[in-house]
């Protein structure tokens, strides 16, 4: 029945995790402008955040958010100016030089632990996954979750998040779609940060509905 019920939890979370969202442009950007390893530190920042998220969702992170309503607008709201100021990040270097993007904004080197802290940021801005996993876990775990199961969880989380934008870290930092990149990178960074502006709009405009 446990086993069952784990298989049953990492089935939801691979299929919610390959669908295209703001974690996966960010992840791709950072693959294919700056390096592989760039793209799997940031995956390494989105794990992490996935299995923060697992973690307060069993620990009853729902339940304190329907005791506590304004909570999660501001956490929403947070989330969305979050995205509103990585797209007008990626929009303002859309038309720099290769050379300039390979070496970051203002021409300074990204950092690892800005790639990570990143990666991490843009998993938790938004608060929705928490509650999708609260809601998935109610479904799927036994009324009493055995200890372990907060061990587990959280850490199957991060391995299948993490493993996903690997996998997308090295497809797209392969020569070929960088080098497709290279031709239309003014295109692709305004798309992207479109998308993620509208993620973030999306984002803080629901923070006023029920």
């Amino acid at each position: 029945m446990l086993i069952s019920s784990l298989m049953s939890i990492a089935a939801v979370l691979i299929m919610g995790v390959i669908s295209p969202g703001p974690s996966f442009i960010y992840v791709a950007r950072n693959a294919v402008v700056h390096s592989r390893l760039h793209g799997i530190v940031t995956a390494l920042g989105t794990g992490v955040g996935a299995a923060i998220f697992a973690l307060v969702a069993m620990l009853g992170l729902q339940r304190l958010l329907l005791l506590v309503p304004e909570l999660f607008v501001v956490m929403k709201m947070a989330g969305g100016f979050y995205l509103l100021w990585l797209a007008f990040n990626i929009f303002k270097g859309a038309s720099q030089p290769v050379h300039l993007a390979l070496n970051g904004q203002n021409g300074h080197s990204k950092t690892w632990l800005k790639t990570f802290r990143d990666g991490l940021l843009t998993q938790l801005s938004n608060p929705k996954t928490a509650i999708i996993f609260a809601s998935i876990f109610s479904a799927l775990l036994p009324k009493n979750i055995p200890l372990l199961f907060y061990v587990v969880i959280p850490l199957m989380s991060f391995l299948i998040d993490f493993v996903w934008y690997s996998i997308v870290s090295v497809a797209l930092s392969a020569e070929k779609p960088r080098q497709v990149y290279l031709r239309i990178k003014t295109s692709v960074d305004r798309v992207s940060s479109a998308v993620l502006g509208i993620l973030g709009i999306k984002l803080i405009s629901s923070s006023f509905t029920k």
